[in-house]
């Protein structure tokens, strides 16, 4: 981390951190006018995206979506910041699991079974990244893709890692992961995979209404450690509140055809995201690739 991004960036950064949400709220609100109507940040990607996943609805019913997608998106922004100084009693009030997640995730830590959980950038996602970590005692093993600015991608290691998560990069996960069965140390593998993958490599599916690649490395770090496969879904209770529940995918994925696992948290994904349109990440450029044909 660069000596200027800590006296110039860091700071502003705790300031805002260790306002209170009811403040966080206020700001996300005002930054909400300058991001849709002055700016228009990526307006035109996210409402192609609405069109096409929502042929059935109307302009109207899209432009409702893209609002409330925005004022999402900007509480998203500050409450990421929040995580710099937030207790855990006060990241519990605000993030919580399901009884359901408590008895699926406990029961794996209880025996010492490595799990895979896969969520999207659905409410919101780093929180939801870190939450295990507030509530379990079983390592998390978080993968993530390194971002350009250094700096940056130091101060969101530090902030995905602040409760001793073992964040690492996609290219160094198998390494990792066999270090750790060797060592007999259990951990839950978190992977986001909603993003665009490299589409000759992707496992295929039709998912809102559109020809999509989906990452399968979930699939295949299941089949190769034998892993179970858990989906973590996350919902908006209200602003600053969030709730994550879980959904078991397969306990054998050795048992499962090529591309079921895939298929399988995909479908639940386009669940969760049906179930609040406004709060997955719309800015993405989902749909950027087409399908190898051959």
């Amino acid at each position: 981390m660069s000596l200027l991004f800590k006296i110039v960036v860091l700071p502003p950064l705790y300031l805002i951190s260790i306002m209170p949400f009811w403040l966080l709220r206020l700001k996300a609100s005002g930054l909400y006018v300058l991001v849709y109507y002055m700016v228009g940040y990526r307006k035109k990607v996210v409402i192609q995206n609405l069109k096409n996943s929502f042929p059935e609805k109307s302009d109207e019913d899209i432009k409702k979506i893209s609002k409330a997608f925005y004022k999402h998106f900007c509480d998203v922004i500050f409450e990421i910041v929040k995580l710099l100084t937030i207790s855990d009693k006060n990241f519990k009030k605000h993030f919580a699991f399901t009884q359901n997640a408590i008895n699926i995730i406990g029961n794996y830590e209880n025996k010492k079974q490595s799990w895979i959980g896969v969520m999207g950038h659905c409410g919101n996602w780093e929180w939801g990244a870190i939450a295990h970590q507030f509530y379990f005692k079983q390592l998390i093993t978080g993968v993530y893709h390194p971002l350009s600015n250094k700096s940056f991608d130091t101060f969101m290691l530090n902030l995905r890692g602040r409760k001793g998560g073992n964040i690492v990069a996609m290219k160094n996960l198998y390494r990792e992961l066999l270090s750790l069965k060797q060592k007999n140390i259990p951990t839950c593998i978190g992977l986001i995979a909603d993003q665009a993958p490299p589409p000759e490599s992707a496992y295929w599916t039709t998912f809102l209404n559109q020809d999509t690649p989906v990452f399968n490395g979930a699939e295949k770090l299941a089949k190769k450690f034998n892993y179970p496969v858990v989906f973590v879904p996350v919902i908006k209770k209200k602003r600053s509140f969030y709730e994550m529940d879980a959904v078991v995918i397969t306990e054998n994925p050795n048992e499962l055809a090529e591309g079921v696992i895939s298929e399988l948290h995909a479908k639940a994904l386009e669940k969760n995201i049906l179930q609040q349109p406004h709060t997955w990440l719309w800015t993405h450029k989902r749909w950027k690739h087409k399908r190898v044909e051959g």
